[in-house]
């Protein structure tokens, strides 16, 4: 059996102060919160989804916010940059917006495209490309219009502890087509049009330390529950260790450490995050699952306060 992961389906993230983080992700790069909740494993802490106007798998990077947490290290065994794809021409309108909220960035070419680099204010690595596949974001939101706004993930540039063995999960497990080498990057495609370009650093860069400005796992797309089962199967033949599957309410995951330290996970396309609420009212107000919600009154005392608002 082989099988093939159509991309992206989140990536997940540690940062800090929670608000600083709905500033930054929906009050600068216009991002939609698609989803306040808990962390299912922490429920004392939010978990935070931010994606494009439907929430669609491929768009959404996911929080756990800790005010005054430590910092971490990015390094070996994490997502190193966090890639976001925007529609063509749409670069100097970034510059223009990153500039105006004293955001410092730099320019880097890979493969033939132009990176617009910077960090959010925890420190994780982002990056701006233009691409003409994937669907236009219509959500609108502080002066980002669906002419210029990110599409989601262009993908991302793993840092391995063991690169070899990274590039040869990626082909050879998870099915991804290798597209080429340029310098100290190998890179690989998916089938999908967002979420699909994976850069994986060639050489080691010094082993990561989780915390806050970190990306804690990244996600992969599996089609439906049936699939994720076959995902299961064909990950622990290939002598990975996985683990059960867990409702995530919003779809379900596996979880398995590759060779190369990072954390990946499987989640499944559905049932996605309008289930609980409508499209429209999506991330407006705090949702619990069944388990954490006859504790509503002391999460909502306890959590801090955020709201999502336009920047000046």
């Amino acid at each position: 059996m082989t099988k093939k992961t159509s991309g992206i389906h989140h990536i997940t993230a540690i940062v800090g102060h929670p608000q600083e983080n709905v500033d930054f992700y929906a009050g600068v790069l216009g991002l939609r919160l698609v989803k306040q909740t808990v962390n299912f494993d922490d429920p004392g802490t939010y978990h935070l989804y931010f994606g494009n106007e439907g929430g669609q798998p491929g768009t959404i990077i996911t929080f756990f916010p800790w005010a005054n947490a430590y910092q971490g290290r990015i390094g070996d065994g994490q997502v190193g940059v966090t890639s976001y794809a925007v529609p063509k021409r749409a670069i100097p309108f970034w510059e223009n917006r990153l500039e105006k909220f004293n955001i410092s960035f730099s320019k880097e070419e890979r493969f033939g495209e132009q990176y617009l680099m910077f960090d959010d204010p925890h420190g994780l690595h982002l990056e701006l490309v233009e691409r003409e596949e994937g669907d236009i974001n219509q959500w609108t939101f502080g002066g980002v219009t669906p002419d210029v706004a990110i599409k989601g993930f262009g993908g991302s540039v793993l840092f391995s502890a063991q690169p070899n063995k990274t590039a040869e999960l990626l082909e050879q497990v998870m099915g991804l087509e290798l597209v080429g080498k340029e310098g100290d990057f190998i890179r690989f495609r998916s089938s999908a049009n967002i979420g699909n370009i994976i850069d994986l650093k060639a050489t080691p860069v010094g082993r990561g330390r989780m915390g806050v400005g970190t990306v804690h796992h990244i996600a992969w797309r599996a089609i439906d529950d049936q699939d994720q089962l076959e995902w299961q199967k064909y990950i622990a033949a290939n002598g990975y260790g996985v683990t059960p599957v867990r409702d995530r309410n919003y779809f379900n995951a596996i979880y398995f450490r590759e060779h190369g330290e990072i954390l990946f996970e499987i989640a499944t396309d559905p049932p996605g995050f309008a289930h609980d609420e409508s499209q429209e009212t999506m991330g407006e107000q705090l949702m619990l699952p069944e388990q954490y919600e006859q504790y509503r009154e002391q999460l909502e005392s306890s959590l801090v306060p955020i709201h999502v608002r336009e920047l000046d």
